[in-house]
């Protein structure tokens, strides 16, 4: 197995024609901060020209979390001049997992929130283990889904549920999201980026 990093938060894995995208900032449960929205775009845009990778299977390194989201110290000390530099920064990383041009799979377990679980929406497949929290609260705070929730959430679950799950800021654990179709598979607690890498491994096998 090789691996590669980019920047501080980002590592890639090799698995054969299995390639995992590890999300690297455990300190901070994942928070997605401009460096790391930068490293996801460029891991992704180099994985997108790799032609050995058959499939991605984006995963986490922190035990209790796939990503919370946003990094909201810094985007608090953001002033609007920063918010405007930084949001097409921030948008790459979402473009980047989306457009892949291989099969993509999220493996998710504890909180995927807000932008965190708009990276897993990204991908074609969630699996999520027993403790998945997910659901976009942006709207608790006074914004809406930026990174591609108000359109990938609807693909999933039809537009009138998307809208209730969005207005209401409501999170879902793991059993009522796999009941509404929000992730695809649910499995033990512990298993998700191993059940995701053997769906990987088989989708791989028939590319």
């Amino acid at each position: 197995m090789s691996e590669a990093r980019f920047g501080e938060f980002v590592l890639v894995r090799r698995h054969g024609y299995v390639a995992e995208l590890v999300l690297d900032r455990p300190k901070a449960m994942n928070a997605v901060s401009t460096e790391m929205a930068r490293s996801i775009a460029a891991a992704c845009t180099a994985l997108g020209e790799d032609r050995d990778a058959r499939v991605v299977v984006l995963t986490s390194s922190h035990e209790r979390a796939f990503c919370v989201g946003a990094d909201l110290k810094e985007r608090n000390s953001f002033t609007d001049a920063d918010l405007v530099r930084q949001r097409p920064v921030a948008r790459g990383a979402y473009t980047g997992v989306l457009e892949m041009p291989m099969p993509t799979i999220a493996a998710v377990h504890g909180f995927a929130l807000g932008g965190g679980f708009e990276l897993a929406l990204s991908c074609d497949l969630i699996v999520a283990d027993r403790t998945a929290v997910v659901g976009l609260p942006e709207v608790s705070v006074g914004v809406i889904p930026g990174g591609g929730g108000t359109q990938l959430l609807p693909r999933r679950v039809g537009a009138a549920r998307a809208a209730e799950l969005i207005f209401s800021a409501r999170r879902l654990e793991a059993a009522e999201a796999g009941e509404l179709g929000l992730v695809d598979q649910v499995v033990e607690e512990g298993r998700d980026r191993d059940e995701a890498l053997a769906l990987a491994a088989r989708i791989a096998a028939n590319s």
